[in-house]
């Protein structure tokens, strides 16, 4: 198992990656990168991509390059995320798009795609290339069903979570189904589709989506519900860029049409972020704190973590297991 702090040891390992494989390919990429990591996070795509590796097959070596693969893929998300939302701060930092320019960000970010699939092609068998590229597609097509829904007051639950989905939970699954597959291949099983067909691996990837549809929800609700100093970023940030979560979804399903109007009035400004806008996006804030939709959201949230648990009684028992399912317990417990 991970020795020490999960996090602070995925944490070496991913710096450690960089340090010595991307800048030694495109100094200029990896300064951008490293500026994105030296930020913080949680890291826990490659915290749950070696954790599922470990869980699948007990007695094969870590794979720390694999779980720097997979961080490194969120990282490129991320970076492509603060352009498309003109985002100024990332976990409390100068964005990249900020400090480099939305030029540079978007070259960096696809940069850095590029060169992960090209490291992954080379290095990992069938199905694990086939299985990135797929989430790739994913993610980008869940980008742009959520620029289509911005602003939309009707959209239903429905749609946000095909959205959340793709752009988040699609990520989380191929790091637990790609951690138990490449673990796999090398305790010696075949390559190819029958990797996928796997008990242990269907479980790890149920666990991966379900997991990564609380992880969104709740981040979602701590952007009504936290400071910009909790957040690392300016507190309501998904208003302001009138995107349509669940905290928001579920509040308008209750309203009795005060809401709907405070709503309509904050997406006609072509610019919600305006000075302009500033009564009718705190009108909007304080309504949805205010009402059951947030609880109703969490409720939400906690279910999804409690789908993940289940998936893992598939699996044998071990502490990597049981970490796992630590993990997911914790998107069970909020406290606003």
């Amino acid at each position: 198992m991970i020795s020490g702090s999960p996090q602070l040891a995925i944490q070496a390992v991913v710096e450690e990656f960089v340090r010595e494989e991307l800048s030694q390919e495109n100094a200029h990429i990896a300064g951008a990168v490293w500026n994105m990591l030296d930020a913080g996070g949680k890291r826990l795509r490659p915290q749950i991509t070696m954790l599922a590796a470990r869980a699948c097959e007990p007695d094969v070596p870590e794979d720390a390059v694999l779980a720097s693969y997979m961080e490194l893929i969120h990282v490129a998300t991320l970076i492509h995320d603060d352009v498309l939302d003109n985002s100024d701060v990332r976990r409390g930092r100068e964005s990249t798009n900020h400090a480099f320019g939305n030029r540079f960000s978007v070259l960096a970010g696809d940069y850095l795609f590029s060169w992960v699939f090209k490291k992954v092609t080379q290095s990992y068998a069938s199905p694990v290339p086939t299985i990135l590229a797929a989430m790739l597609a994913e993610i980008c097509n869940g980008e742009v069903k959520q620029l289509r829904a911005a602003g939309n007051a009707s959209l239903p639950p429905e749609n946000y979570y095909e959205i959340i989905g793709k752009k988040t939970a699609e990520l989380f699954a191929a790091c637990a189904e790609c951690g138990a597959i490449a673990a796999a291949l090398r305790a010696g099983a075949a390559p190819g589709q029958q990797a996928r067909d796997a008990q242990t691996v269907r479980a790890l990837r149920a666990f991966g989506r379900s997991f990564g549809m609380a992880f969104q929800i709740r981040d979602d609700i701590l952007d009504y519900t936290s400071t910009e100093s909790q957040l690392g970023k300016p507190a309501g940030s998904d208003l302001r860029e009138k995107k349509m979560t669940l905290p928001l979804i579920f509040a308008l399903q209750d309203d009795g049409g005060e809401l709907r109007r405070a709503v309509s009035s904050l997406f006609a400004f072509e610019d919600a972020a305006a000075h302009e806008a500033a009564h009718a996006f705190d009108t909007v804030l304080e309504l949805v704190r205010s009402g059951g939709a947030i609880r109703r959201a969490a409720a939400t949230a906690a279910s999804y973590a409690r789908e993940a648990e289940a998936a893992l009684h598939a699996l044998p028992l071990t502490p990597e297991r049981e970490e796992l399912c630590r993990i997911a317990s914790t998107f069970r417990q909020f406290s606003f």
